[in-house]
């Protein structure tokens, strides 16, 4: 199949269609990509990229076009806005490019920002031939609760663009089921919409612990850790408030990996609450690092704000916990809570929850280590029956050439 992939993120930054991409390419398609000259998460143009340099390129016999873009900065909702207009208006002036070329199908990746689809939609009219979407952000309603919008101006105005893409999709792949219904609110058939959950990239199996002294933690220490996005979606807030119960226990170790547009402020109220002996914030890594992260800690966290959006979410990291055969504390609402809770990979407690949380984490660290391990196993077992990422991608392959037939 030649498969033409609209995507906002591409290599180097990670996300999942990196992974997917590269395995249909060794499955022998061939593949182009239309994705903005990267600048996710630090909103700045990597290294080596600019608006003259590096616009085309082969990576791993992929052919890339790279899309002007305004740089994100630092994720504030003019900058960001600017950065997704311009990925819409200089994609339809880019397709010239690429206009000569025989598809046999367009693939649209869709993180935030949905718009990604737009440019697609053109493509599709233009080429002929079907058009399909994988949606990972429910939108316009992740504009409103995610940003912290007062009003509903922006999502209205937003919908009726949202509706074009769904309406052209041949079609429409959620990574929760709990996307369903609100698409078919918008007026869209039921019957093209299917649940096509992520899965977790190769590298993400379970290992053997790593010296906790990397971390420069005493061996008896109870490591809890967060590897993802520092955003508004994460409730940081009732994350610190959870450590500010348990900050005398100071066995009690708190690792943050990642990077995102509240971690400044996370760093501010860990010094202004006096956590620096207990809550640390390490920074992002390559992905490749994560697995050997995973392995030093007791349990990993998975928290979402208690908005019925975020309800609807299951977050990418749940996967790669599950793979890794860790112990999960979940503080969300929802799909994520659910699939904790019938893997038995772990304890949740509702959404914004800080006390039930630090309860939560009182009774793991009270466990012994069999106890500890039987809620890795349930996770590692959940995760081979319904994640496994060869599996899922021969369901893409089937689907692909099912409606291109």
């Amino acid at each position: 199949m030649k498969i033409l992939i609209v995507t906002p993120y591409f290599y180097p930054e990670n996300f999942k269609i990196n992974d997917l991409s590269n395995e249909l390419y060794k499955r022998g398609h061939d593949l182009s990509i239309i994705t903005p000259i990267p600048n996710y998460p630090e909103g700045t143009y990597f290294k080596g990229y600019s608006m003259f340099k590096r616009r085309y390129e082969i990576i791993n016999g992929k052919n890339i076009y790279r899309v002007p873009v305004i740089p994100r900065g630092k994720g504030g909702i003019i900058r960001l806005s600017l950065n997704y207009i311009s990925f819409v208006i200089f994609s339809v002036l880019s397709i010239r490019k690429i206009i000569n070329n025989n598809y046999d199908l367009i693939f649209v990746y869709s993180p935030s920002p949905a718009t990604v689809g737009l440019p697609a939609v053109l493509l599709k009219k233009i080429f002929r031939i079907p058009l399909i979407c994988w949606i990972h952000d429910l939108w316009p309603e992740s504009v409103k609760y995610a940003g912290g919008l007062k009003t509903d101006i922006i999502p209205n105005l937003l919908l009726p663009f949202i509706k074009i893409i769904y309406n052209v999709s041949d079609k429409i792949l959620v990574s929760s089921p709990g996307f369903i219904n609100s698409i078919v609110d918008k007026e869209i058939k039921n019957n093209k919409i299917y649940y096509f959950p992520q899965w977790a990239e190769n590298i993400f199996k379970p290992i053997l612990r790593i010296n906790k002294k990397r971390f420069n933690l005493p061996e008896d220490s109870f490591i809890i850790m967060f590897a993802g996005n520092i955003g508004e979606a994460q409730d940081f807030d009732s994350i610190l408030k959870t450590a500010i119960i348990l900050k005398e226990n100071k066995k009690i170790q708190w690792i943050i990996l990642g990077s995102g547009r509240k971690q400044q402020w996370v760093k501010k109220k860990v010094n202004d609450l006096g956590l620096s002996e207990n809550f640390h914030l390490m920074g992002r890594y390559p992905l490749e690092a994560m697995p050997e992260f995973f392995s030093q800690a007791e349990v990993m966290l998975l928290s979402l704000k208690k908005e019925y959006i975020f309800s609807l979410t299951i977050p990418a990291k749940l996967q790669s916990y599950l793979a890794c055969g860790k112990p999960v504390l979940g503080m969300l609402d929802g799909e994520g809570a659910d699939i904790i809770n019938k893997s038995g990979a772990g304890l949740t407690c509702p959404a914004g929850t800080p006390k039930l949380l630090a309860s939560n984490i009182l009774q793991m660290y009270n466990m012994d280590q069999v106890e500890l391990n039987k809620f890795g196993d349930n996770a590692l077992t959940y995760y081979t029956n319904n994640f496994d990422r060869n599996l899922l991608i021969d369901r893409f392959e089937r689907l692909f050439q099912s409606i291109i037939a």
